[in-house]
């Protein structure tokens, strides 16, 4: 049992070491190790170059990231140069990523898992933009003797725009130059027929050194040497005759060299004032869009605001009326429904006054009515009264001779006839949808009517 326990404590201890052995990671010189996760630093991850480092399980990572130089093919064509002259510049460059820590950082930052190709593309990208901008500040001269400047100035641009990706430039080369106007050729052109020509006079000089020092030395070969002299001067004149005829041709190519820049100069001097007026003309437009916005902004919206403003309070306005009517009518109907209520409840009293008052009448209607009149019957007389009360008469004068018809006198007459001036109870009854009892218009009843008749 305990040698069980022993075997088994080994085998875990082998195991463990054994795993602890895989995690230690070694890093080749031509790689760089990127280990990312926790890395225990400010920065995204731990870059090694050429040492080896323990990646911790589940918190940590690694990856590889490859030295091998990448060789870049850069065929610039049409490249504007600082003559305002397009220019093609084939070159080569040779690029790899960078041993700096700084630079190892941003490759791990910003290449970590990219191919190759990948990595050729972005860097071509890189490559073609410096290029153009150096070439667009030096001269064609420049770029064609002073190779060394031209390098040194791409170096510089290159490695600063590389340098943030975390690559580095190992080499550039440049094969040839050349120009679409020929320029770059008038001027090899130019350089060799003025150095032929003054190889050539340097031999004449020597030549014509040579035999001044001997005429001067063999004067007895005078003639000899004049005739010499003489077949030489003619030598001498067909030579200066060719160097004058190369030199009128040399003339004349670096004459239409010239035209043909101050032509490319104008053209372009051309194109950029033409650029120059359409962009002058494309602001003003904006200008004049700004202004025309501005404007409607100054006036269009301020007469919508006020537009809106004027409709926000006549709806108020109109609110405020239709509340007051609401209020003016449910005042209306309040006071109507009052008034309706106490006419309501007045008739309702009247209404049961009157059946009371029938029930004191043995429900005999006809009693309850003369009860009625019998109690408002000396308001009725009053009223009859009050109609005469006030008549003014002063004198009254009557002629009466005694006699008149139905045995009534003149005076009686007109006493009678006054008291018809007032309303009879029977017409004020009648007004009143009633009829007079028999017994106040001075009729006998029915039954007495029916008596007498019978007698």
């Amino acid at each position: 049992m305990t040698l069980s326990l022993i075997l088994i404590l080994v085998v875990v201890l082998f195991v463990t070491f054994a795993a602890i052995l895989a995690r230690y990671k070694r890093c080749p010189s031509d790689k760089i190790l990127v280990i990312y996760g926790k890395t225990g630093r400010n920065s995204s991850a731990k870059c090694i170059h050429g040492g080896a480092s323990f990646i911790w399980p589940v918190f940590q990572s690694y990856s590889f990231l490859d030295l091998t130089p990448i060789p870049i093919e850069c065929n610039l064509t049409n490249a504007l140069s600082k003559q305002n002259i397009r220019v093609d510049v084939p070159c080569r460059f040779t690029v790899g990523i960078s041993t700096d820590p700084d630079s190892m950082t941003n490759a791990a930052e910003r290449l970590l898992g990219l191919s190759i190709d990948d990595i050729r593309s972005i860097a071509t990208d890189i490559l073609f933009g410096q290029l153009r901008l150096v070439i667009a500040t030096m001269d064609i001269e420049e770029i064609n003797a002073d190779r060394d400047k031209f390098l040194a100035n791409v170096s510089t641009n290159v490695e600063a725009e590389l340098r943030k990706i975390g690559l580095k430039l190992i080499n550039v080369n440049v094969t040839d130059i050349r120009d679409e106007s020929g320029y770059i050729e008038a001027l090899g052109k130019e350089a060799a027929a003025k150095a032929i020509n003054d190889a050539k006079k340097s031999v004449a000089e020597q030549n014509r050194y040579g035999e001044t020092g001997k005429a001067m030395a063999d004067k007895d070969t005078r003639i000899n040497v004049a005739a010499a002299d003489a077949d030489a001067v003619k030598g001498e004149n067909a030579a200066k005759v060719e160097i004058a005829n190369s030199d009128a041709l040399r003339r004349e190519k670096q004459a239409e060299a010239e035209r043909l820049a101050v032509a490319a100069e104008k053209v372009q001097a051309a194109k950029a004032l033409e650029e120059a007026y359409k962009s002058e003309r494309d602001a003003e437009l904006a200008r004049a869009e700004r202004e025309e916005a501005t404007r409607k902004a100054n006036v269009v919206v301020p007469a919508q605001i006020e537009k809106e403003k004027a409709i926000i309070e006549a709806e108020a306005q109109a609110e405020q009326i239709r509340r007051r009517a609401k209020g003016e009518a449910d005042a209306i109907y309040a006071k109507m429904d009052a008034q309706a209520r106490g006419v309501l409840e007045v008739l309702t009293k009247q209404a049961s006054g009157f059946q009371q008052l029938v029930g004191a009448a043995e429900g005999d209607a006809q009693k309850a009515v003369l009860m009625m009149i019998a109690d408002k019957l000396p308001e009725l007389v009053k009223t009859q009264v009050e109609a005469v009360k006030g008549i003014n008469i002063d004198k009254v004068t009557v002629w009466d001779g005694g006699k008149g018809e139905n045995g009534k006198t003149a005076t009686a007459n007109f006493v009678s006839g006054l008291m018809q001036s007032v309303p009879p109870l029977q017409d004020l009854f009648k007004m009143a949808g009633m009829e007079l009892p028999n017994y106040l218009k001075g009729e006998p009843k029915a039954e007495e009517q029916t008596q007498k008749e019978e007698k």
